[in-house]
């Protein structure tokens, strides 16, 4: 991969990690917090997914650096589910 491509996805990176941040305040501690999933999966699949394909079709990343980065984007939905429960625990 090159140097100025793993850059950029070093970039996207912290962009998604910024919308986590900014989805967390979406948290009711009620608990139902499932759109919040939605929304930002939906912002994966539509910002970042056709980014990272164009890339894979301009031969700037091979199959497998395309998919471990998305693994990662889709990892974070998990993450922030994670985050989302302890914030419904920590209400109750």
């Amino acid at each position: 991969m090159e140097e100025n491509v793993s850059k950029e996805l070093d970039v996207l990176r912290g962009m998604l990690n910024n919308w986590k941040t900014s989805f967390m305040s979406w948290a009711d501690p009620d608990g139902d917090n499932e759109h919040v999933l939605l929304e930002f999966r939906e912002e994966i699949q539509m910002n970042l997914y056709p980014y990272v394909r164009r890339l894979y079709e301009t031969n700037h990343l091979t199959s497998s650096e395309a998919t471990e980065f998305m693994v990662y984007c889709f990892g974070q939905v998990e993450a922030l589910r994670d985050q989302l429960r302890e914030v419904e625990t920590s209400a109750s």
